[in-house]
């Protein structure tokens, strides 16, 4: 796959995240995820070595609160970003072709990745369908036994509901929830239903 950022981009990139204000390591990387739209967030490593770079340049300074290191732009900084500026734009526009590869990607992996969950769905169903009817004759399923599996299967679907809200909720303290999570998230569910709702109709 092509870099992300061409040669040299990421540091103008840089200047221009910090000519809005000061910002810490985290808030960058945040605000590099957000304008991917979360197809692409770059790591500590790739960070942090462009801001002391530009640090050494005399570009950006640097100031410790508490245990945060925030990183301004200096006057020499924003004198390099207005002469540049020309090239700001080409790489907004790099950016925003970048995102396109990066989804199109991704959205390829998640029709291969879904296309492998439907059949193992498909195949996890069928055997439980197996199994209930070599188990039990069918009058079990009005019987007490019956009444207990539905609310068996009605707590699994009650705590599956709550373990994935606690899991998002905690994701989403960090980070936005990505377009992937959430069209994974709608598929798995959707092929989920399918599978259940096949099963009751045997």
């Amino acid at each position: 796959m092509p870099p992300v950022f061409a040669h040299g981009a990421l540091r103008l990139y840089l200047l221009a995240l910090l000519e809005s204000g000061p910002k810490h390591g985290y808030e960058l990387i945040k605000a590099l995820s957000d304008r991917f739209g979360g197809t692409y967030s770059p790591s500590a490593g790739t960070i942090y070595p462009r801001l002391a770079k530009l640090e050494e340049e005399g570009l950006v300074a640097t100031h410790t609160e508490g245990r945060r290191t925030n990183y301004s732009i200096t006057p020499a900084g924003l004198v390099e970003l207005e002469a540049r500026r020309g090239e700001l734009a080409d790489v907004e526009n790099d950016i925003s072709a970048s995102v396109r590869r990066l989804a199109d990607k991704l959205r390829q992996d998640i029709r291969v990745n879904m296309q492998g969950l439907r059949a193992d769905l498909a195949a996890t169903a069928e055997a439980a369908r197996a199994t209930a009817r070599s188990a039990a004759p069918a009058a079990v399923r009005y019987s007490k036994e019956g009444d207990r599996r539905l609310r068996e299967a009605e707590m699994l679907v009650q705590s599956f509901r709550d373990d994935i809200r606690i899991e998002l909720r905690r994701h989403a303290g960090a980070r936005p929830v990505s377009p992937v999570t959430l069209e994974t998230v709608r598929t798995v569910l959707d092929q989920a239903r399918i599978s259940i709702r096949n099963s009751l109709e045997d």
